[in-house]
């Protein structure tokens, strides 16, 4: 019957994937392959040379990857503390700007900061930075994201590092989102550091990296000083099977990423089609994008009730960042973004790399009846 739809086979089918991809083949096994070594990298003994010489390994492919030096390849636990490391490391004698569509790790680490204002369409405002940087002689550290989290927005970084450079500003680019799924390398954003996450691209979560650009980075202070490991910049013993299965999911990831976002995006126009005509507004739709994402807004339909909606239909989708679980707040990226009260009817839609055609129409099937059933009721109220 027309608005109805089948419950997914296996009764759910998860498309929140910048919360987390799921993990990849290819990542398992390097864990569970590193899981086997029983040594500590920072041993001297046989065994302790093998845990190194494996975490060495993972740090030389993932350096490569993105473009860096291997000791410009700094393992922290994810993307929130590469990005506290980098922000404490350069603040120094600094004011702070940071993007108003930022992720609350990023706006947390940079409180009582200048905000960048967003464009209509969810990009950093670059007059407006320029205003900024012009209006005061002190040097700056510029945090702009590469791709947001909510949206898919995807920010004109060299335009932006080509602009910091003029005023002697230092940049620092959060690409936990963008990482796997568009190319980059910090030389060709212009950043001074870059901060990714594993779990982000189908690695494990627990594992990311800092990326520095060599040549313009100063001496990290570290978060935590620990035994010295990471040169004096991150203390810890490492977590190695989720650093090994972090680059194994980066190297898959990158091959096929050309492949994967041509697949995705064809997928995620059909879901936008669907939902304009259901009376849907799509987020940024004007914006370069990543392929994967979608933020659909009902106007009038409350987040928390189209994510139940669809949850019990077998679809899980989000409200934005992961990082407010179990708690659907206005989001402050759609408030900056100019949507004033709509900014709390908006959910994010980012198929993971494992997402299949029949998911993908099934999950239009169910978004389309649970906005007509929210249009019916809302009328039904006038």
């Amino acid at each position: 019957m027309a608005g109805q739809h089948a419950t997914p086979p296996g009764g759910f089918t998860y498309l929140d994937a910048n919360a987390s991809e799921p993990i990849r083949p290819e990542a398992l096994a390097a864990m569970t392959q590193a899981a086997r070594v029983a040594g500590n990298p920072a041993s001297v003994h046989r065994a302790g040379r093998g845990a190194r010489a494996l975490l060495e390994t993972a740090r030389e492919e993932l350096a490569a990857l993105f473009g860096v030096t291997a000791e410009n390849c700094v393992f922290t636990s994810g993307g929130t503390e590469a990005n506290v490391l980098a922000i404490g490391a350069q603040a120094a004698g600094r004011r702070v700007l940071y993007g108003a569509t930022e992720h609350d790790a990023v706006r947390a680490a940079c409180v009582g900061a200048g905000v960048i204002p967003a464009r209509a369409q969810g990009m950093v405002d670059i007059a407006a930075l320029e205003r900024m940087l012009a209006a005061d002689a002190t040097p700056a550290l510029v945090c702009v994201m590469l791709a947001n989290n909510e949206t898919g927005v995807i920010n004109p970084l060299p335009e932006i590092a080509r602009l910091c450079r003029a005023h002697g500003a230092l940049l620092h680019v959060d690409a936990v989102q963008a990482a796997g799924r568009i190319p980059f390398t910090p030389q060709e954003l212009g950043a001074d550091s870059v901060a990714i996450s594993g779990h982000k691209f189908g690695g494990p979560k627990g594992a990311g990296a800092l990326l520095l650009a060599g040549g313009r980075f100063r001496a990290l202070v570290p978060l935590m000083a620990g035994g010295g490991q990471e040169q004096g910049r991150r203390g810890g013993t490492p977590a190695l099977p989720a650093i090994a299965g972090m680059a194994a999911a980066a190297r898959v990831a990158i091959a096929d990423m050309q492949d994967r976002a041509g697949r995705l995006g064809a997928w995620r126009e059909r879901i936008e089609t669907a939902a304009l005509a259901a009376g849907a507004r799509v987020c940024g739709a004007d914006a370069p994008r990543l392929a994967n994402t979608s933020a659909l807004l009902l106007p009038g339909r409350a987040a928390q009730t189209q994510l139940i909606a669809l949850d019990m239909a077998g679809y899980g989708v989000s409200a934005g960042s992961a990082c407010s679980s179990g708690k659907v707040a206005r989001s402050h990226v759609l408030e900056a973004m100019g949507l004033g009260a709509d900014a709390g009817c908006a959910i994010r839609v980012s198929l993971p790399w494992s997402v299949t055609g029949a998911e993908v129409e099934g999950f239009i099937a169910a978004y389309t009846a649970m906005a007509g059933r929210l249009g019916t009721q809302a009328k039904g109220r006038t």
